[in-house]
C-alpha cells in the first residue's frame, strides 16, 4: 500500500443539491475519477476522496466550489467538472464562482452561456470595457462563440441595433474550385461557422428571421469596403487571414456607438507565402491605444472535446 495516499471526507448539508453534484448514477464523480487518479465514494451527503495529496485536495476544492454554486442556483453541467478542474490545476486559489456565475446569455433552450476559464472571463470583461477587442489563440478556446454570444446579448439589451459578422474568404489549405450558385451560395461555406453559432444561441428560426430582416448580417470581408458601420456589434472572424490592407480597411469602417471584436489563430494563417497577416501587424502597432483590448488564449483554454487539447499538444511536439 502506498503510504503517500491520503483521504479526505466531505459532508454536504443538502441532499438534493448533493445529488445534482454527483450526477445521475454518480456520473460526474466517475468522470472525475477518470480525469484524475483519485477514487471517490459517495453515500448520501457524505463523500470520501482518496489518492495522492495534491489530487485529493484539488478534487475536494472542486466539489466544494461546485456544490456552493449549485446552492446559488447555477445549473452545473458535466463539462463544468472538466473546465473547473483545469482552472484549479493552473490557478489553485481560483474562485470558480467569479467565472461560472458571469451569465453572458441564456439560449432559447435555457442553456446558460458563461465563461469556463479565467482567460475567457478576461475576454468577456475586455469586450464589456473596450470598443475594440482582439482575441487570439488556438481553435476551440471560444473566441468566436463568446464574441457572437456577447453580440446577441448586446442586441437583446438594446445596446446595438444590428450585428455584423464577417470573415475573409480564404481557402484553408484546400482548393475548392468553381462553386456553383449565386454570390451568397459561393461564399456560404466560409461563413458557415458563424451561422452555426447563431443557430445554437437563437435557434434556427429566430436566427433566420433576424438575418432576413437584416438585423443580423453575415458577409465576406470584401463587402465591408466603403461602408460606415454605426450602432452595431461587428465581429471579424479568422482575422489571421486578412492582409494588412484588409485589416486597416475593416478597422476604419467602425462608426459611432459600435464595438468590434477581431478573432484569429496566428498559427493557422492561410495567406499566400510572403503576404503578412493583418492580424499580426495590428497586434504590433495598436497595442498602446486606449480603448483597444488584447486577449490571448492558450491550449489550456480549449473547451471543446477533451481530445482537442491532446491533439493540439501532439502537433506542438512535432
Amino acid at each position: 500500500m502506498n503510504s503517500n495516499l491520503i483521504h479526505r471526507d466531505l459532508t454536504f448539508s443538502d441532499n438534493s443539491n448533493a445529488c445534482v453534484l454527483y450526477g445521475e448514477l454518480n456520473r460526474n464523480l466517475q468522470a472525475l475519477e477518470k480525469s484524475t487518479s483519485v477514487s471517490i465514494s459517495a453515500r448520501g451527503t457524505n463523500v470520501r476522496i482518496a489518492g495522492m495529496p495534491h489530487e485529493v485536495e484539488l478534487v475536494a476544492d472542486l466539489l466544494s466550489q461546485l456544490y456552493e454554486l449549485i446552492g446559488k442556483g447555477y445549473p452545473v453541467y458535466s463539462s463544468d467538472f472538466v473546465f473547473g478542474l483545469k482552472v484549479l490545476e493552473t490557478t489553485p486559489k481560483a474562485k470558480l464562482g467569479k467565472i461560472f456565475l458571469d451569465k453572458v446569455y441564456v439560449t432559447t433552450q435555457n442553456r446558460v452561456i458563461s465563461p469556463k476559464t479565467q482567460n475567457q472571463k478576461i475576454y468577456i470583461d475586455s469586450i464589456r470595457k473596450n470598443d475594440i477587442v482582439f482575441g487570439t489563440g488556438p481553435a476551440g478556446t471560444g473566441k468566436t462563440y463568446l464574441a457572437v454570444t456577447m453580440a446577441v446579448s448586446a442586441l437583446a439589451m438594446g445596446q446595438v441595433r444590428s450585428i455584423i459578422l464577417t470573415r475573409p474568404a480564404v481557402e484553408a489549405g484546400e482548393k475548392l474550385g468553381f462553386l456553383p450558385g449565386d454570390l451568397a451560395q459561393k461564399v456560404n461555406p466560409y461563413l458557415r461557422p458563424l451561422h452555426d453559432a447563431l443557430n445554437d444561441l437563437l435557434g434556427p428560426e429566430k436566427a433566420a428571421d433576424l438575418i432576413e430582416q437584416e438585423v443580423i448580417e453575415i458577409a465576406p470581408l470584401a463587402f465591408m469596403r466603403g461602408r460606415t458601420l454605426s450602432n452595431a456589434f461587428i465581429i471579424l472572424d479568422e482575422a489571421q487571414n486578412t492582409t494588412q490592407e484588409q485589416m486597416k480597411m475593416f478597422l476604419t469602417r467602425i462608426g459611432f456607438d459600435s464595438r468590434a471584436v477581431i478573432t484569429g489563430d496566428t498559427t493557422q494563417i492561410d495567406l499566400p507565402v510572403k503576404t503578412q497577416s493583418g492580424l499580426l501587424q495590428a497586434k504590433k502597432i495598436l497595442s498602446n491605444i486606449e480603448g483597444i483590448g488584447f486577449c490571448t488564449f492558450s491550449k489550456q483554454d480549449v473547451v471543446r472535446h477533451p481530445l482537442v487539447q491532446q491533439i493540439i499538444n501532439a502537433y506542438e511536439k512535432q
